[in-house]
């Protein structure tokens, strides 16, 4: 449906230049329309007609979209309190909300009945399909700087995105096409840091990190499925996590509306991470703007 090929819109931000990847433009509004392409397309191939997702509204939007073009029917079980428009938007589409009350992690514990009962799971962050799709932010990259990439800043929360983007540089680098691996900065909620904390402090720290209420709702992930694979690849790739304060976040997602990019809460923590670095990171600096403020 057109998903890829956003705008890369350069802005000068604390006397440095920095690039911003706009992924809201993607035709559902997130970054999501670029790995649920392949992964309907890979369910439609196996003749599948029905699936379901879990997601507080983002990537059940974008499953919602894919699926109902290639004929798929399904339901999105998604958290009570996720964001009002999110809902709307996956209903607009002709898909059944199941809201799941309590946290983040109940909807995914809810959507197992379904596939106990048969339903297949198109899961965002379980299929392996879409993660190609995301790599494509990385050649895009290569071909809008027209220079090397120096740094990347994105969210994370079951982390797709942030694999995605380390694979296309990955193969990049295989091939030759770059000569050097870009920094790559890894943002979460201070509330919800599970990759963050066990990547400073361990299994121990991991242990301690709770599903807090953060205003960032699409990286309030308890137990990241690709967070243990991130971490391992820090050890290979230059790869940071920092996690910002909740009170950060609103003066992010302002501070971006004042650049003329408006986005969601969960967006906007690149704002304070990239206040954090952006003195210690190879230029140019890309900043991966995640989801539309219009569905907050």
């Amino acid at each position: 449906m057109g998903e890829g090929n956003t705008p890369l819109i350069k802005s000068k931000i604390f006397n440095s230049e920095v690039f911003f990847k706009t992924e809201y433009q993607n035709p559902t509004g997130s970054f999501k329309d670029r790995l649920t392409s392949p992964e309907i397309s890979y369910l439609k191939s196996l003749g599948i007609n029905y699936a379901v997702d879990d997601s507080s509204g983002n990537a059940g939007a974008s499953f919602a979209a894919y699926s109902r073009r290639a004929n798929i029917k399904g339901k999105v079980f998604v958290p009570a309190n996720a964001s009002g428009p999110k809902r709307k938007q996956i209903s607009a589409y002709g898909v059944k909300i199941v809201e799941v009350d309590g946290p983040r992690s109940a909807a995914s514990t809810a959507v197992l009945e379904a596939i106990n009962e048969g339903a297949t799971y198109a899961s965002h962050a379980y299929l392996p399909q879409g993660i190609p799709g995301l790599a494509t932010i990385a050649y895009e990259l290569v071909e809008q700087l027209e220079q090397p990439t120096g740094s990347v800043i994105a969210p994370v929360g079951h982390g797709s995105l942030l694999l995605g983007i380390i694979k296309g540089f990955e193969a990049l680098l295989n091939v030759g096409i770059i000569e050097r691996f870009p920094n790559i900065i890894g943002v979460q909620a201070k509330e919800c840091a599970p990759i963050f904390s066990k990547n400073l402090g361990g299994q121990e720290k991991e242990n301690q990190v709770k599903e807090g209420e953060t205003l960032a709702e699409g990286v309030r992930v308890l137990n990241p499925v690709h967070g243990d694979q991130l971490i391992k690849m820090a050890e290979q790739y230059p790869i940071e996590f920092v996690d910002v304060e909740e009170n950060k976040i609103l003066k992010g997602r302002d501070e971006l509306a004042a650049l003329g990019f408006y986005v969601e809460l969960t967006s906007a923590i690149v704002w304070d991470a990239l206040k954090q670095t952006i003195e210690a990171l190879p230029k140019p600096i890309v900043v991966i703007l995640t989801g539309s403020g219009l569905k907050s």
